[in-house]
C-alpha cells in the first residue's frame, strides 16, 4: 500500500485525521486514501480505550501530527492491531512513535510483510482467544475457510460494536471516482449492498462451511453497530446488515 493523495478522489469522510466518537470509549479516524493494486481506497482505523486507560488501535492509518496529539490526549497507545494479511502498512510508523506498544497481527501478516521488505515487529499472532490485556472486553475470532484471506474480527462487548476490515466493504458512490462505480458494483462491494468483494469470496470455495459457522457465531454476538475499514459503516441494525452481507455463505 502506498499513499497517492494526488490521484485520489476528494475526501468523502471529512474531516480527516480527527477522532470521531462512535460510542463510549470507541472512536474512529478516517484517513487519507491509499492506492491498492492501482485503485484508491478510503482508510479508517478504530481506537478503543480499555478499562486500564490504554489504547487499542485497530488497522492504524498514516500518522499525522494533529491526530497524534489527539490520540495522546486519550491515553497511552499499548496495542496495535494488524487485523488481516494486507492491513499492516502503517504499523511500523506507529511503532516508531510508540515503541512500547505491542503489535498483534493476523495469520499471514508476518510472511507478507517480510516478502515485501516491510519492517514491522510482530509480538503475537491473533487467534480465537483474546489476550489477557483485553479478555472479557473485546472478543475476537479469526474467520476460517479462505485459501488466501486471513482476517480477525473483534466485538467490543460494552458497546456491542463489531469491527471488521475487508470481510465487508461498502463503498459509496460519492467516495470513489466515477469510473470505479461499475467495477465496485460487479465486485459486490458498492453501498448499499456492500459485502466481501467477489475475488475474496472465491477464496472461500472449499471452506465455505467453516466460514459460515464462524460468521454465525459473530452474528450471535448480537452487534448493534458494525465498523468497516472501507466505506459506509453501520451505526445500527448490525445483525440485519451482517445477515444481508454474508448471504453468499448460505
Amino acid at each position: 500500500m502506498s499513499l497517492d493523495p494526488a490521484h485520489a478522489p476528494p475526501p468523502p469522510y471529512a474531516p480527516l485525521n480527527v477522532l470521531k466518537r462512535v460510542a463510549e470509549e470507541v472512536w474512529i479516524v478516517d484517513g487519507p486514501p491509499i492506492r491498492f493494486y492501482g485503485l484508491p481506497f478510503t482508510t479508517r482505523m478504530t481506537i478503543i480505550r480499555l478499562p486500564d486507560g490504554g489504547l487499542w488501535v485497530h488497522s492504524p492509518i498514516a500518522p499525522d501530527p494533529g491526530l497524534m496529539a489527539e490520540v495522546g490526549a486519550l491515553g497511552p497507545v499499548r496495542t496495535l492491531i494488524a487485523p488481516n494479511w494486507i492491513h499492516y502498512a502503517f504499523v511500523g510508523a506507529w511503532q516508531a512513535l510508540y515503541p512500547e506498544a505491542r503489535c498483534h497481527a493476523a495469520p499471514g501478516v508476518r510472511e507478507r510483510a517480510a516478502s515485501r521488505d516491510v519492517a514491522i515487529r510482530i509480538d503475537a499472532e491473533l487467534s480465537d482467544e483474546a489476550p489477557a490485556a483485553w479478555a472479557g472486553i473485546i472478543d475476537q475470532l479469526v474467520i476460517p475457510g479462505s485459501s488466501a484471506h486471513h482476517e480477525a474480527v473483534f466485538f467490543h462487548r460494552p458497546t456491542e460494536t463489531l469491527i471488521l476490515t475487508d470481510l465487508i466493504e461498502n463503498f459509496e458512490r460519492r467516495a470513489v471516482a466515477a469510473w470505479m462505480v461499475p467495477l465496485l458494483f460487479m465486485a459486490g462491494n458498492l453501498d448499499p449492498d456492500g459485502k466481501a468483494p467477489i475475488d475474496m469470496r472465491r477464496t472461500f470455495r472449499k471452506g465455505r462451511e467453516a466460514a459460515r459457522q464462524a460468521i454465525a457465531r459473530v452474528i450471535d454476538w448480537g452487534p448493534e453497530r458494525v465498523i468497516l475499514a472501507h466505506g459506509r459503516w453501520y451505526s445500527e441494525n448490525g445483525v440485519a446488515e451482517l445477515t444481508r452481507a454474508f448471504r453468499w455463505l448460505a
